[in-house]
């Protein structure tokens, strides 16, 4: 069985079920936890220019690591005399500052409309909207304490200790105010009522789609001295608003229960990790909040504390906490212009991979938009005009190109306006106008100071700029001999290649095989009309240790991309993919285990779209087989043995154990892992590409303690045979 590695969901051929790494599944019948595919967010910002348009940052909603504050001395030093930005509001928030567009929708019908799909990621939508809501509260100055708890009985209760949502009559609708938020679509404070200067929550649907698609809701608000209380059904009020009891006039809040419908989401049960990542991403973006997430579904309660006062430089920390750093402590840029607010936390490290988040109004913006084109125009050009004054580029030489100043760089963007204009609900991109050219000149004016004032940095920074222009050249000349048109028509397939009769890729597999050996019995057990085999030999590079122009140039990657022909990198492309399904088979032992992480690795990084697609399958090969007399099994583990003992009703069988594929015949090779009636697959799916990006980072770069640390950690975990 592969390696556990915790970013990819495994799935078997033809079943629905999800295999997890971190599972240690060793059969068909394990039982998979909540696989928390939350977020998987990888979209070009649009068609045009590729150094300023397309956005390489994915989702960071994986931050379940934990991670401390050491001191705030290098916040401080960071900030300096930055722009700082009030967004609370002294008005007060009444009935009259809910504004009504439009009546209650049939929401249930078209769920997707509103929270994107019936998924684990729509169900945890959910709870990001009400959560929102409290986050709105805390920008208005009126919170700093949200609680979020995951309950025995499966649903789940948010609490803050903001002004709490209005019960008074709705001046427009009659009835309490608290129910108009909750029953009507397009309803709440959001419209320019003034109880709100700044709102992620913009459209005003959040908590009434919560409640349409619950299918029991309960909402508790302190407020004047009293506690209310009113409860729903499936979005329809069945108790109404009533007085439960009395408290202090300065305690206040909102407290929300509420359960998710089965009838539309087919899994209700919530991941905790994955809640982990988007609140302690929520608490690096409000530094003044507090996030108490609790988890009391087992016998023990598990609880996070979410508070940091470092903010976004922090939250830049964290995203280099397994790199070594080359500015310490990260850029901070600040500015305010009128009602709009931007700050930018960034860090260089040794590295090779850009890592780069937007925000607006905390609602991440994972398809970029105006301030992330803003930043990186003025990136580029910052950095270009600082090597041509000090002569780091001669006059002459060709300018550095944008990827070539964001090489290792780690960035956070976090812009706040009143009025956002986002697409869609699920907000995953900014089209305010105005906030590029704000961005553009702040980002400017500020690093060209910053390089001015640190001499030593900026010389650090442009010797890492010059080597990624230097090994993008080398790239470029490397990947003409990855091309498909080149490789292909001239019939320069891999010397190894043993291919397949058929050209039509949907039909077509190719098993990637470790070693000669086994590669000689693949060949001959092969099914030659649909089945390609690609032994590999020797060592394979760690490209997570490469730069770009070494895995272009490597004489064992080189063959596994030709023989793919679809390219690779940014020139990747999936209609020139030769096969549909390409199958990882290794031994099932420690080095076979290291050959698939090199080779996932390698996908991940440079051929991310067949991951993506789904195309990359992990062939499991038995372990033992069991005979007796003329009738034989295979078995994955002592377990299956023991199944099969007990099913033949067998005392004493002959058990042969497998220690690689090279001892199988060409026909048991063909039985167990190559026959697609009889073998055993599992197709890898990315799950969530920050926290495979964290992994891949943590398991394969150069640090080393943080890579003992997560084996000491995950020790427990590991089965050698499987």
């Amino acid at each position: 069985m592969p390696p556990r590695i915790g970013v990819f969901t495994f799935m078997k051929e033809n079943d629905e079920k999800n295999f997890n790494f971190e599972e240690n599944q060793a059969s068909n019948d394990a039982q998979a936890r909540p696989s928390g595919a939350v977020d998987l967010y990888f979209q070009p910002v649009e068609d045009g220019d590729d150094d300023e348009l397309k956005n390489l940052a994915e989702n960071p909603r994986a931050l379940t690591e934990d991670f401390k504050e050491e001191s705030m001395a290098d916040v401080l030093a960071a900030e300096g005399d930055q722009d700082s930005f009030d967004t609370s509001n002294n008005s007060e928030y009444s009935e009259d500052d809910i504004q009504v567009l439009e009546g209650l929708e049939a929401v249930r019908k078209r769920p997707g409309m509103y929270i994107g799909d019936t998924t684990l990621r729509g169900l945890h939508h959910l709870i990001y909207e009400i959560v929102a809501n409290s986050v709105d509260e805390a920008l208005a100055g009126r919170c700093d304490t949200i609680d979020v708890v995951l309950e025995k009985d499966g649903s789940v209760t948010v609490t803050d200790n903001g002004s709490g949502i209005p019960v008074g009559n709705h001046p427009k609708l009659g009835i309490p105010t608290v129910e108009v938020v909750h029953t009507v679509l397009h309803a709440g404070g959001k419209f320019g009522g003034g109880a709100y200067s700044i709102s992620g929550g913009l459209h005003g649907v959040g908590a009434s789609v919560v409640n349409a698609l619950s299918d029991h809701m309960k909402v508790q608000v302190r407020r004047e001295g009293n506690i209310y209380e009113i409860e729903f059904e499936k979005g329809k009020t069945t108790v109404p608003l009533h007085i439960v009891g009395n408290c202090d006039k300065n305690d206040t809040g909102t407290k929300t229960n509420f359960i998710p419908d089965n009838s539309i989401f087919p899994d209700i049960v919530f991941d905790f990790d994955s809640m982990i990542t988007r609140y302690r991403e929520m608490a690096f973006l409000n530094k003044e909040v507090t996030i108490d997430l609790t988890d009391d579904r087992g016998s023990e309660p598990v609880k996070k504390h979410l508070h940091y006062e470092g903010g976004i430089i922090s939250f830049v920390e964290y995203l280099n906490r397994h790199k070594e750093a080359i500015n310490t402590p990260p850029i901070y840029f600040a500015t305010k212009q009128g009602d709009n607010f931007v700050e930018i936390a960034l860090q260089y490290n040794d590295s090779y991979q850009e890592t780069v988040y937007t925000y607006a109004n905390n609602i991440a913006t994972p398809e970029g938009g105006t301030h992330l084109v803003g930043f990186r125009a003025a990136m580029t050009r910052a950095i270009n005009d600082y090597a041509k004054k000090y002569k780091f580029i001669k006059d002459g030489d060709v300018k550095l190109q944008g990827e070539d100043t964001r090489e290792g760089l780690a960035a956070i963007i976090s812009v706040k306006l009143p009025d956002p204009q986002f697409e869609g609900q699920t907000k995953s991109k900014l089209g305010n106008a105005e906030i590029r050219p704000m961005v553009d000149s702040a980002v400017y004016e500020k690093l060209e100071i910053y390089l001015e004032e640190h001499p030593d940095i900026a010389k650090l920074i442009m010797d890492k700029c010059l080597s990624a222009s230097r090994a993008r050249d080398a790239a470029k000349r490397a990947r003409e001999l990855t091309r498909r048109k080149t490789v292909f028509e001239n019939n320069a397939l891999p010397g190894k290649l043993a291919d397949c009769q058929s050209d039509e890729a949907e039909f077509c597999e190719i098993f990637i095989v470790e070693g000669d050996s086994a590669g000689g019995s693949a060949k001959q057990g092969r099914e030659r009309k649909y089945q390609a085999i690609l032994p590999l030999w020797g060592k394979m590079l760690n490209v997570e240790k490469a730069r770009i122009d070494k895995v272009y140039s490597n004489e064992k990657l080189q063959p596994v991309v030709m023989a793919l022909g679809a390219g690779i990198g940014d020139e990747f492309d999936e209609t020139k993919l030769r096969y549909h399904k390409v199958i990882i088979m290794a031994d099932a032992d420690v080095d076979g285990s290291h050959i698939r992480t090199l080779l996932l690795t390698f996908f991940f990084r440079y051929l991310r779209p067949l991951v993506e697609g789904g195309y990359v399958y992990i062939a499991c090969p038995p372990l033992y087989k069991v005979y007796k007399g003329d009738e034989a099994y295979y078995a994955y583990d002592d377990k299956e043995i023991e199944e099969i003992k007990a099913t033949h009703k067998w005392e004493n069988p002959l058990i042969q154990r497998f220690k690689g594929l090279g001892e199988m015949s060409s026909e048991q090779l063909w039985d167990t892992t190559m026959n697609p009636v009889t073998r055993k697959l599992l197709r890898v799916t990315l799950a969530d590409a920050q926290q495979a990006d964290e992994t891949f980072t943590l398991l394969m770069g150069d640090q080393v303690e943080p890579r003992k640390e997560f084996i000491q950690v995950n020790a427990k975990l590991a089965n050698i045979d499987n």
